[in-house]
C-alpha cells in the first residue's frame, strides 16, 4: 500500500505536477527584477530532473515567495515545476498556493490541481476540481474522460481501501501518530485493530504485517487507551494459536507482559492479566497434544514457557512496586492456570512445582498486616485469594506425601515469623494462620497446634493496640470452625471476646468480636435444642449485626463482618424470621453483594439460605428415632418458625426485597471468590424461590433463567443439580421462548438431559422429563440437540419405570420426540420392544397415559406405514387395545383411536380386513353417526368406513352410506 493512501490532508493548494520546462517564466515581472525568478525556476527544473527534489524545493521558493499580487501571479503558482509534487507527497509543502484563490475559474489551475490531488491519493477532492472543470468547460473532452477515468479510480481505492492490508496500515498509523488528537477516530481504529484480531484471518493478516513490532510500539507509548488497545490486540492474536503465542512471546519478553499486570492502571492491569490467561491457555493446549512436523519445530516444549511465565507470576507476588489490584490479578491468576482442571488428569506436577517455588510468595500475600510498616499493598479481596489459591493447590495434591510437604512448608513459615520477630512477627504469623484457615483448614489447624500459637491470639485480643486486635480476634473466628475447636475457645475466650464487644471503642473491633461470639453461639446449627448461649442472647446480637450492616456512614469492609455474623446466626428460625421482616437490612446486604468487595459473597449466599431452608434436610425415620430416644442420644429437634409454611413466607418477602437481582449479580462475579461452594449455596437459594410456580415469572423477568444456565453447567455436582432443577421448574410452567430468549433455550437442553442420570433423584427425573417434553414440542432444532445429548436412551428407559408418573412423563415426552424422523425409524428397528410398549400403554388404565401412548401412536402410524403391519404382530390383544380406544368415554382417546385404525386400513387391505371382520365395523358405525357431539371422531370414523367400501370389504347400504 502507498503511504499517501492515507495522509493527512494538508492546509494547502497544491502546485502544477507536469508544466513545461519554460513555461514557469511570466512575460512581466512581480515586484522583484525577472532574473532571479527566471534563475530560480531554471535552477529548480534542473534539480527536479536530476532527481534531486528536496535541493529543487529552495529555489521554487524563492521564486513563489518574489510574487506576491499582480495578475500574473497566478500562472507562476499554477505553473510551478513537479518537484512540488514530490515533495508535498513526502509531507514537506512549500508556501501557500494561490491561484486559484486569486481566481476561482483557472481552468488550467484546477485541473492540473486535480492531476497533483489524484497522485497523493486524495480521489475525492480531485473529484471536485474536476466537476468544477467540467461545469466551466463542458464541451471539453480532456476533462470529461478525466472525470470518466477518475471515477473508476475512485473505486478500486474503495475495494482496496476495504481490504485488510489497507485497514490494518490504516488502523496502526492512525494510533502510533502522535498529532493524531482525534478521540473518536483513535477509539474507531482500536475497536477495529481488536475485531480484527478476533477473527483468524484478521488475526494472520496482523502478524504477517508486522503487527507484533507495531503493537509494542503503542505499548511504548505509556498511553493507557493504546496500551488497551494492543493488549487486546495481543490477547486476540494468542487466542487459541500456540505457534503465534510462542512467537509473540519471544518478542515481548516474560518479564514485560508479567509486568504490565502490576501497573496501576486497573483496566490495563486486566486487560494483562487476560492476554496472560489467553497464553496459557494456549501453550497449556500444546501439553497435551503430540507435534508432527512444522509444528513441532514452531513449538518446542511449552512446559518451560509455561514455567518461566508462572515464575515471573510468582516474583509480581512480593515485588515492591506491584499495585494492590494487579496483585488481585495474579493471585486470580494463578488460580485459573495452576491446579489441574479436572482430577482425572493424572498430571499435577505444575502444582507441585508451584508450591515449591512460590508457597512461601503466596503465603506473603496471605498474611500481610496492612498497617505494619513495609507491608505489601493489598485489597480488601488479596487476603481471601491468597486463600483460595493455597486451598486450589492443596486440593490438587494426590497423595500423603505431598500433603505433608505443604504442611511442613506452611510451618516453617508460620514458625520463621513467630520465632526471632518480636510482636511484628507474631502478627504475620497469626494472620498467615488466619489465611489457612480461610484456604486449605487442614493446614491451617496443624499451624494452630504449634507451640505458642493459640496462647499469643488469646493475649493478643487483649491488647490495646487496634491492629494487634484485629488480626487476634480474626484468627480466633477462623479458628472456631470446627465443633473440638470451638467449644476449646468458648471455654477460653467468649469471656475476652464479649470484653472487647463491650469496653472497646472501635467499630472495627466491635464488629469481629461480634462475629466470634456468633459463630460460637450458632456451633448447634439448625439444631434447636443444642444452643451455647442463654435464651435471647442470639437475637440480640443479630440485632446488632443489623444495625452495623444499615450503617452506610461504616466502610464496606466493617459491614461484611455484620454479614458474616448473620450467615451463622440464621441459623436459628427466630433470627430468621426477624430478619426477613427487617426490609432495610436485606436489601442492605444486597448492595453489599453487588458492591466490588466480593468476599462477601459466601456470607450472604450462606445467609440466604439458611433463611430460605434450601440446605438438604432428610426426615429421619420414625423406627430409628424411637431406638435413639430409647438409647438416651441426642435426636435434632426442628424449630416450629422452620415448618414448610413459615418458610414459604420468608421468601416470599425475600422476593419481595430483591433476592433475584442480588443473585443474578453475584453469578456475574470473575473474582475467584465465587468459588464453587459459593455457587452451591446460589444454586440452593434459587431453587428455593422457584419452588412456588406463581412466583417463577418475576424470576425469570429479572434474569433469574440467564443465571441458572451457568450454574448448572460449572460448580460442584450438587450445585449444578440443584441449578439444573430450578431450569426444570421454570421451563415446565413458563413459555420456554419467553424464559430463555434467542440461542439460550438451546443452552437449557443439556442441565435438562442431566437430570435423567439414574444418580439423580426420582423428583429431578420427573422434572427433567416434564421440560425435556415442553421443549421437544417448540421445534425440530430443539429435538435435533436432545438427540444429540444422547437423551432418547434415557428416556426410553424411564418408560419402564414402575413409578406411574416418571413412565407418563417419559411417555410424553417420547411423544413429542417421535415428531423426529430419527425418533421415529427406532421403532422400526427389530428386536426393539418400543413399539410393543407403546401398544401396551395405549390399553391401560391411566387415562393420561393412554392418552401419551395412543398420541405417539396415531403419529408414528400416520407417517411410517410399515408401523401398522408391526403393531398387528407386537401383541395378541392389539385389537382389543384399538376397540377399547374407540369405545372410552373420552373424546381425545376416541378420536386417537379411530385416527389409528383409519392409518392401519390405508396402509395395507388385509388389516383392515381383519379390522372389519370384527365388531369393529359397528363401533365405526355408530362412531360415524356422532357428527353433532364428536364431529372429528366422527369424520375419521367415516374415512374408515369410506376406505373398507374402496376396499370392496363392506358395500355401502340404499342411502349411499
Amino acid at each position: 500500500m502507498s503511504p499517501s493512501c492515507t495522509q493527512t490532508p494538508h492546509p494547502w493548494p497544491i502546485p502544477d505536477p507536469t508544466p513545461p520546462a519554460d513555461s514557469c517564466i511570466p512575460p512581466t515581472p512581480c515586484h522583484s527584477p525577472p532574473a532571479p525568478q527566471n534563475l530560480s525556476f531554471r535552477e529548480g527544473n534542473r534539480l527536479f530532473q536530476a532527481g534531486d527534489y528536496a535541493a529543487a524545493l529552495p529555489p521554487n521558493t524563492r521564486a513563489w515567495s518574489l510574487c506576491a499580487g499582480p495578475p500574473e501571479a497566478p500562472v507562476l503558482h499554477a505553473t510551478g515545476p513537479p518537484a512540488t509534487l514530490k515533495l508535498v507527497s513526502g509531507g514537506r509543502a512549500p508556501g501557500p498556493w494561490r491561484a486559484i484563490e486569486a481566481d476561482g475559474h483557472d481552468v488550467k489551475a484546477l485541473f492540473r490541481r486535480s492531476q497533483a490531488l489524484q497522485k497523493l491519493g486524495r480521489l475525492d477532492q480531485a473529484v471536485y476540481d474536476l466537476r468544477r472543470c467540467v461545469s466551466l468547460e463542458p464541451r471539453n473532452k480532456a476533462f470529461q474522460e478525466a472525470l470518466h477515468d477518475l471515477g473508476s479510480s475512485m473505486q478500486e481505492k474503495m475495494k482496496f481501501m476495504s481490504c485488510t492490508d489497507s485497514k490494518v496500515e490504516q488502523m496502526f498509523q492512525i494510533l502510533l501518530d502522535p498529532k493524531e488528537t482525534d478521540t473518536d477516530k483513535k477509539q474507531k481504529a482500536a475497536q477495529n485493530l481488536i475485531v480484527l484480531a478476533r477473527e483468524e484471518a484478521g488475526a494472520e493478516k496482523i502478524f504477517q504485517s508486522d503487527g507484533v513490532r507495531l503493537l509494542l510500539r503503542m505499548l511504548d507509548t505509556g498511553r493507557e487507551d493504546v496500551m488497551l488497545a494492543a493488549l487486546r490486540t495481543l490477547a486476540g492474536l494468542c487466542s487459541g494459536h500456540r505457534s503465534r503465542t510462542m512467537a509473540i512471546l519471544a518478542e515481548l519478553g516474560a518479564p514485560r507482559v508479567s509486568a504490565m499486570l502490576g501497573v496501576e492502571h486497573k483496566q490495563v492491569s486486566l486487560a494483562a492479566c487476560n492476554l496472560l490467561q489467553v497464553m496459557f491457555d494456549a501453550l497449556k493446549e500444546g501439553l497435551q497434544r503430540d507435534f508432527r512436523g512444522k509444528e513441532e519445530a514452531l513449538v518446542l516444549d511449552p512446559s518451560k514457557e509455561l514455567k518461566l511465565l508462572i515464575g515471573h507470576l510468582l516474583e509480581m507476588l512480593n515485588r515492591e512496586g506491584t499495585s494492590a489490584h494487579g496483585r488481585d490479578n495474579t493471585l486470580n491468576l494463578l488460580i485459573k492456570v495452576v491446579p489441574r482442571k479436572s482430577l482425572r488428569d493424572p498430571n499435577n506436577s505444575l502444582t507441585l512445582w508451584v508450591i515449591d517455588q512460590g508457597l512461601k510468595k503466596i503465603l506473603e500475600v496471605g498474611g500481610t498486616v496492612c498497617e505494619a510498616p513495609d507491608s505489601l499493598t493489598v485489597t480488601e479481596n488479596s487476603r481471601m485469594s491468597a486463600a483460595i489459591l493455597l486451598s486450589r493447590l492443596y486440593s490438587d495434591l494426590k497423595c500423603d506425601a505431598e500433603r505433608e510437604n505443604f504442611h511442613r512448608l506452611c510451618e516453617d513459615y508460620v514458625r520463621s515469623w513467630f520465632e526471632g520477630h518480636g510482636l511484628a512477627g507474631k502478627l504475620r504469623a497469626i494472620q498467615t494462620a488466619s489465611c489457612l484457615l480461610q484456604g486449605p483448614s487442614e493446614a491451617g489447624n496443624q499451624v494452630l497446634e504449634l507451640e505458642g500459637i493459640m496462647e499469643s491470639v488469646l493475649a493478643l485480643c487483649a491488647s490495646v493496640r487496634e491492629v494487634d486486635q484485629l488480626v487476634a480476634v480474626e484468627a480466633l473466628i477462623h479458628a472456631a470452625d470446627k465443633a473440638k475447636r470451638a467449644s476449646f475457645i468458648t471455654a477460653n475466650g467468649v469471656t475476652l471476646l464479649k470484653n472487647i464487644y463491650k469496653c472497646s471503642g472501635r467499630d472495627s473491633i466491635r464488629i469481629r468480636a461480634l462475629v466470634g461470639l456468633c459463630k460460637l453461639g450458632s456451633a448447634g446449627g439448625t439444631d434447636f435444642s443444642m444452643k451455647q448461649f442463654a435464651e435471647g442472647s442470639t437475637l440480640k446480637l443479630a440485632k446488632q449485626c443489623r444495625k452495623w450492616l444499615c450503617n452506610e456512614a461504616i466502610d464496606a469492609g466493617t459491614r461484611r463482618w455484620a454479614v458474616e455474623g448473620l450467615a451463622y446466626l440464621t441459623f436459628d428460625a427466630d433470627v430468621k424470621e426477624e430478619f426477613v421482616e427487617d426490609k432495610a437490612a436485606v436489601q442492605a446486604m444486597f448492595q453489599l453483594a453487588k458492591s466490588e468487595d466480593r468476599s462477601v459473597l459466601f456470607a450472604v449466599a450462606s445467609t440466604l439460605v439458611n433463611c430460605t431452608n434450601s440446605y438438604d434436610h432428610k426426615e429421619p425415620d420414625p423406627q430409628m428415632l424411637e431406638l435413639a430416644k430409647y438409647a438416651k442420644q441426642h435426636v435434632p429437634e426442628r424449630h416450629p418458625k422452620d415448618e414448610p409454611g413459615c418458610v414459604r413466607r420468608r421468601v416470599r418477602k425475600l422476593l419481595a426485597a430483591g433476592v433475584v437481582s442480588a443473585l443474578t449479580c453475584m453469578v456475574k462475579s470473575e473474582n475467584p471468590v465465587l468459588t464453587n461452594s459459593c455457587r452451591e449455596l446460589i444454586s440452593r437459594v434459587f431453587l428455593a424461590v422457584v419452588e412456588e410456580a406463581a412466583d417463577r415469572g418475576s424470576v425469570v423477568a429479572q434474569g433469574g433463567g440467564k443465571a441458572l444456565i451457568p450454574l448448572s453447567l460449572e460448580g460442584t455436582e450438587v450445585g449444578q443439580a440443584k441449578a439444573a432443577q430450578a431450569l426444570a421448574k421454570i421451563t415446565i410452567t413458563s413459555n420456554p421462548d419467553m424464559a430463555f430468549p434467542g440461542e439460550r433455550i438451546y443452552e437449557v437442553v443439556r442441565p435438562l438431559v442431566s437430570l435423567l442420570h439414574l444418580h439423580r433423584t426420582g423428583l429431578e427425573n420427573f422434572e427433567g422429563l416434564m421440560a425435556l417434553t415442553n421443549l421437544a414440542g417448540i421445534s425440530e432444532r430443539l429435538r435435533q440437540k436432545i438427540l444429540k445429548e444422547k437423551a432418547v436412551p434415557m428416556i426410553e428407559g424411564y418408560m419402564f419405570e414402575e413409578h406411574e408418573l416418571l413412565r407418563l412423563a417419559a411417555t410424553e415426552c417420547m411423544c413429542n420426540m417421535a415428531m423426529s424422523t430419527e425418533v421415529q425409524e427406532l421403532f422400526l428397528a427389530e428386536g426393539s420392544d418400543r413399539l410393543k410398549l407403546l401398544v401396551l400403554y395405549s390399553g391401560e388404565d391411566d387415562e393420561k397415559l393412554r392418552r401419551a401412548a395412543s398420541g405417539t401412536l396415531a403419529m408414528l402410524t400416520s407417517v411410517l406405514p410399515q408401523i401398522c403391519g408391526k403393531v398387528t404382530q407386537v401383541t395378541a390383544h392389539w385389537l382389543e387395545i384399538l376397540q377399547a380406544l374407540l369405545l372410552s368415554p373420552n373424546v381425545e382417546l376416541q378420536h386417537r383411536g379411530t385416527v389409528i385404525v383409519l392409518n392401519m386400513m390405508a396402509a395395507d387391505r388385509e388389516i383392515a380386513a381383519k379390522l372389519m371382520e370384527s365388531e369393529m365395523l359397528e363401533i365405526l358405525s355408530v362412531l360415524a353417526k356422532e357428527e353433532r357431539n364428536k364431529p372429528r371422531v366422527a369424520q375419521a370414523a367415516k374415512e374408515c368406513l369410506a376406505q373398507a367400501v374402496a376396499y370392496g370389504l363392506i358395500k355401502p347400504n340404499v342411502n349411499g352410506e
